[in-house]
């Protein structure tokens, strides 16, 4: 197999919940669509390094891992996704060059246009202690939205 398919894209992505428990939630500027904080690693850096960078690059807010709560293994697109759990240390919210609007959901009303895939990380985090790791199946949200289904 050539090398080219055996590589992965590596994600890592942010839970942050608020003091009442709500998780915090990015609104794409390119799409009508709300996920979490967070994207795909640069060269040479850990998955917990990327986390930290990328909320603070969508969000203006430093942050601290608290854990691993999953790994997610997305086969079709040949991608890995780490999620954390992370806590707010210092910062305001801003919003970014990616994200338009910046705002914590309870767990039970987020936004309906919120990536599935997505919040199933945020259920697997706030109902398992442990590491999840599981296989993430069907069409990425992107596809969602333009088939009009989000």
């Amino acid at each position: 197999m050539p090398l080219n398919q055996q590589q992965f894209t590596i994600g890592a992505f942010a839970i942050i919940l608020d003091s009442e428990k709500r998780a915090l939630l990015c609104h794409r500027r390119d799409f009508d669509l709300w996920n979490l904080p967070g994207g795909k690693l640069e060269h040479g850096e850990s998955p917990w390094d990327g986390v930290i960078r990328e909320v603070k690059e969508e969000t203006g807010l430093d942050v601290s891992v608290e854990r691993l709560a999953g790994i997610y293994h997305k086969s079709d697109q040949n991608e890995i996704v780490f999620s954390f759990a992370c806590t707010v240390i210092s910062g305001d919210i801003q919003t970014s060059d990616e994200a338009d609007r910046v705002e914590y959901y309870k767990i039970d009303a987020l936004p309906k246009n919120t990536s599935p895939k997505q919040v199933e990380r945020i259920l697997d985090a706030v109902t398992n202690e442990g590491c999840v790791m599981k296989t993430q199946t069907g069409p990425s949200s992107i596809d969602l939205i333009r088939q009009g289904k989000l």
